[in-house]
């Protein structure tokens, strides 16, 4: 009989759809948005659903998502932010002969006073009779609720918290608050705060007896649902605590969860050695392939272009100009709009290296901030171009703050000597996957406009009028992305803890890291959640 079953649902015409959720409201007083479908659906008539579709061939499952909500609610990523993913899973319906390979997301809606136009902006089509606000844990997988099948289990996926006892559930929803809402803290930084999240959820499931299931279901939304275009560290980090894990996870634990909290806190500790590595791979390769092959008297200086706030790249100028024969740092910054991080980061240097080098004659340390638009001005006559990475990818291309492309672009073509390296720990590759594939975060358009309003741009009032949809006719979009991607032909270098490497060299730590993924994540397209 199960072989019967199996061969019948072998012959379900399969199909990729999307399932997108609605929230508003803040932790005790979240609510989704459920849709009453029509009679003119095809399908669960009359049925409460979250805004679905199917995804089209070639077609991204966030680009199905997105689209299916403008199409059926008229919403914008004006008015909402993509704000949870969860695993994907198949529903069969043997009674209609088709199967659902459903992907679901959770949005949120954006409220007047973060540029959005709120509930109003919901403007429901032909698919829908109405709609209304629910509790999520009201929500259940009863004929009584009048839900499609299985709606409880999708909504669930994206918002795992209905699945913890309330302390548990009040730590990761806090942590998962305050990863998507930090927007200075580099990747490095995010990985640590990450970690702390894991450890603060998990210390509430000594009592859960499926507690292996459960923190690696916990780890996965860390990785996903905090900062996921910042979260290929994250994803390494927990990975290595998984797999330690991985070891004890059969033992007797009662009464010795501490040892699992330690075991955590070892983590924690061992970061700071990552970052002292990669100054001191950065200080070799400096000595061997740069320092060795030029002319006494061009030693003592040293011209350099970088752009954000990365923390290892901070470090790295710090400790080496400390330590390098160089005398004259030439330290040019892009200021790095629109959070103006490479500002920042200019500011901090200044004020660190005041006091390193408050006792030395000889040191002699400029910075220049450029704008992001003088790329070009910066870029001329520089020695290196340093750039963080937030991701990289299996073939050797790096996701990193927008305007790193042009800064790139640029000294190939004003200063085409100069040399291209990435430092970063190994820790931010991610598994392989066409660049394309991965994810571009849109942030809120108000970072930009907000500018424009306080300096009186003229004509401001006019943009924000067609950005609101108040005249369909004419419409313009703000966008917001942070990220960009630097193909990996145009770097030289990789600098990491364990040395210089080739962009060539990355794929193998690539593959590595798909198998842990799959070896720790690999469960959870398939369990009932």
């Amino acid at each position: 009989m199960a072989e019967s079953r199996a061969g019948f649902k072998s012959q379900l015409e399969k199909r990729p759809v999307v399932s997108s959720f609605l929230f508003t409201g803040n932790l005790g007083s979240q609510r989704v948005a459920l849709f009453k479908r029509s009679d003119k659906v095809r399908t669960y008539q009359h049925c409460l659903a979250p805004i679905s579709g199917s995804i089209e061939t070639g077609e991204l499952p966030i680009v199905a998502a997105w689209r299916e909500i403008k199409e059926e609610t008229g919403l914008t990523c004006q008015d909402i932010e993509l704000w949870r993913q969860g695993t994907p899973y198949s529903l069969g319906d043997p009674s209609i002969g088709r199967e659902w390979i459903i992907y679901p997301f959770a949005f949120r809606l954006r409220n007047t006073h973060e540029g959005g136009r709120g509930e109003a902006a919901i403007k429901i089509d032909w698919e829908h009779d109405g709609w209304e606000w629910f509790n999520p844990k009201d929500v259940v997988d009863d004929e009584s609720f009048g839900g499609v099948p299985r709606l409880a289990e999708s909504l669930r996926r994206v918002y795992f918290e209905m699945w913890l006892n309330d302390s548990a559930s009040r730590a990761l929803h806090s942590g998962l608050v305050q990863l998507k809402n930090d927007h200075s803290s580099g990747s490095h930084e995010l990985t640590t705060i990450g970690i702390k999240v894991f450890r603060d959820t998990i210390i509430y499931l000594e009592n859960d007896k499926n507690w292996w299931d459960t923190v690696r279901i916990v780890a996965w939304h860390i990785w996903k649902n905090g900062r996921e275009s910042m979260g290929s560290a994250t994803l390494n980090a927990l990975l290595s605590i998984l797999g330690d894990l991985d070891q004890i996870k059969d033992r007797d634990l009662q009464g010795q969860w501490s040892s699992i909290l330690s075991l955590v806190d070892r983590h924690l500790e061992s970061r700071h050695k990552t970052a002292t590595h990669i100054i001191k791979a950065f200080d070799s390769y400096l000595q061997s392939a740069y320092f060795t092959n030029l002319p006494p008297e061009k030693v003592h200086k040293l011209t350099v272009l970088t752009l954000s706030a990365s923390s290892t790249i901070r470090n790295c100028i710090l400790k080496i100009f400390q330590s390098s024969p160089i005398s004259q740092l030439d330290l040019r910054i892009l200021e790095s709009r629109p959070l103006f991080e490479g500002a920042s980061m200019a500011a901090s240097l200044l004020f660190e290296s005041q006091s390193a080098l408050k006792d030395s004659e000889t040191k002699r340390f400029h910075i220049s901030v450029y704008t992001d638009a003088a790329a070009a001005l910066a870029a001329q006559d520089v020695d290196f171009v340093l750039l963080g990475a937030d991701r990289i990818s299996g073939s050797g291309s790096v996701s990193n703050k927008a305007g790193s492309l042009p800064a790139v672009l640029c000294a190939k073509h004003v200063s085409p000597r100069a040399k291209i390296l990435v430092l970063s720990s190994q820790e931010k590759v991610a598994e392989p996957a066409d660049d394309s594939e991965h994810q571009i975060e849109e942030n809120n358009p108000a970072e930009v406009t907000n500018s424009w309003s306080l300096s009186e741009l003229k004509g401001w009032d006019v943009l924000q009028e067609h950005s609101t949809g108040q005249t369909p006719s004419c419409s313009v979009t703000v966008r917001n992305p942070y990220f960009e991607w630097v193909p990996s032909e145009l770097i030289d270098v990789f600098i990491t803890e364990d040395g210089p490497m080739k962009p060539s060299a990355i794929y193998g730590k690539a593959v590595e890291v798909q198998r842990k993924t799959h070896r720790y994540f690999g469960f959870l397209w398939s369990m009932s959640i």
